[in-house]
């Protein structure tokens, strides 16, 4: 960021370009006059597809209009819209900033590996390029479409501290950042610092009889009340296939300090994140133990 200058946002999300977390981060920022935003942006919801690229095939990009924005809807995934906005091959300059959200749904302990909301922005972390991704813990019962509105308020300070750090070159560029804002957000109890934890939903498999009879699953890996996905592609399945739909077996939750129960308590959680995770100690001190014993009795390895 040259001095003097606006900072550059580039925002993108996993639950697609029309999705209201995206659009009220979007208004959010636009309103402050402070920052030239551009958004590449999944044409259409990408919940939960990880990491993913698009490898064997092009992507399309369309050009879109959203007021104060240069704005790009794309046919890949987060990911592949993260890197194609950085590139330069779609946008003349590459942001100083990359936001990935406001995702519909919490992305806390082990959800984040399969979270396209982190994907987006660890991909610029890939990159050098320093990076958030953002989640409200929606509700069913009690949310509403307002309700990204004041999560998005809520993130404008730290947004703003971060690009101060950026222009001032003291931001550290050996982690992203993962804020999950609480379901009462209009009632948060501040900004935390969290670690990433190891709470899950846990899923299983049931048999159905037809596609309609599976129910769409939320960006939080819950079951929406709404039906399956009316692009849901039947050609490929014979009348001899079984059909068999995800659904919710119980969860997996952490009781020490982490993203999570902090999450749960009321605060608005930031959680460094880095692209590799290292196994805990006692894993490495087995296995250096184990590779040994391996190593100087090879016939133990035959059956």
């Amino acid at each position: 960021m040259e001095e003097g200058n606006r900072g550059t946002i580039m925002i993108t999300n996993d639950d697609g370009i029309d999705a209201p977390g995206l659009r009220a981060l979007v208004t959010a920022l636009v309103a402050t006059n402070l920052y030239n935003i551009q958004v590449c942006a999944p044409d259409s919801e990408k919940s939960a597809v990880s990491h993913c690229i698009t490898w064997t095939h092009p992507v399309a990009a369309k050009k879109v209009h959203i007021d104060g924005t240069t704005a790009y809807a794309v046919s890949g995934t987060p990911a592949d819209c993260t890197s194609l906005g950085i590139s330069k091959a779609l946008f003349p300059t590459v942001a100083d900033l990359v936001l990935s959200g406001i995702n519909m749904g919490n992305n806390c302990g082990y959800h984040i590996i399969y979270s396209g909301t982190v994907a987006g922005a660890r991909e610029a972390f890939f990159y050098d390029i320093p990076s958030i991704s953002i989640s409200y813990d929606w509700a069913k019962a009690t949310s509403n479409l307002h309700d990204f509105t004041l999560a998005a308020q809520a993130c404008i300070p730290v947004i703003s501290a971060l690009l101060a750090d950026i222009k001032n070159q003291r931001y550290p560029h050996k982690c992203f950042l993962n804020i999950d804002i609480p379901s009462n957000v209009a009632n948060h109890k501040g900004y935390k610092l969290t670690k990433q934890g190891k709470s899950i939903i846990k899923m299983g498999w049931k048999q159905i009889a037809s596609e309609t009879e599976g129910r769409k699953m939320s960006s939080d890996m819950t079951t929406a009340d709404v039906a399956a996905r009316s692009d849901f592609n039947t050609s490929s399945i014979s009348p001899e296939s079984l059909l068999f739909a995800r659904e919710v077996r119980g969860a997996q939750h952490d009781h020490d300090d982490t993203d999570h129960k902090c999450l749960q308590e009321g605060y608005i959680t930031v959680t460094p994140l880095a692209a590799i995770s290292q196994a805990e100690e006692d894993c490495q001190n087995y296995f250096k133990n184990w590779l040994q014993n391996v190593s100087e009795s090879p016939s133990s390895l035959a059956l």
